[in-house]
């Protein structure tokens, strides 16, 4: 089932607070709330307080069990932009926008942790080691003089 949470009109632009929730996507919902209180960002904050209160949702009014939830989605849209004004030289002015967004995370439940990812590549039979050719040949050493490398 899923359960879903929104913060509406937070004072963050978008674009920042999308860097941070493009990081839990598909984590479980306890380990992402670990992973948020060690950003450095504002906008973690925002999405950890979206990601609680989503988690609170499903354990209060769905009945589920935290520890089996994951975060389904977590999207950021914008919000209104204020629009402001800056005195500038000569009595002209510049406009400054004070962008907002909207943070929304919806948490689904889970029955079972998913499987370790499994690493693509040869497999190598125990005490083989898997053999490359080498380029590079030693040339036997002048009279005198020290060996050297060189390519084939």
């Amino acid at each position: 089932m899923e359960v879903k949470a929104i913060t509406r009109y937070v004072r963050q632009s978008a674009f920042k607070a999308r860097a941070v929730t493009r990081d839990i996507q598909g984590l479980p919902a306890r380990k992402a709330l670990n992973l948020l209180e060690f950003y450095p960002q504002k906008a973690a904050r925002f999405v950890w307080k979206t990601l609680k209160s989503a988690i609170a949702n499903a354990e209060n009014n769905h009945s589920l069990n935290p520890d089996t939830l994951f975060v389904k989605e977590a999207t950021v849209g914008e919000g209104a932009t204020i629009k402001r004004f800056r005195p500038r030289a000569r009595g002209s002015a510049s406009p400054i926008a004070k962008r907002t967004c909207h943070i929304r995370v919806i948490v689904e439940e889970r029955a079972g942790e998913p499987e370790a990812k499994k690493k693509k590549g040869k497999k190598v039979a125990d005490g083989q080691k898997s053999q490359k050719k080498s380029r590079r040949v030693k040339k036997p050493a002048a009279a005198g003089g020290k060996a050297t490398e060189a390519k084939e």
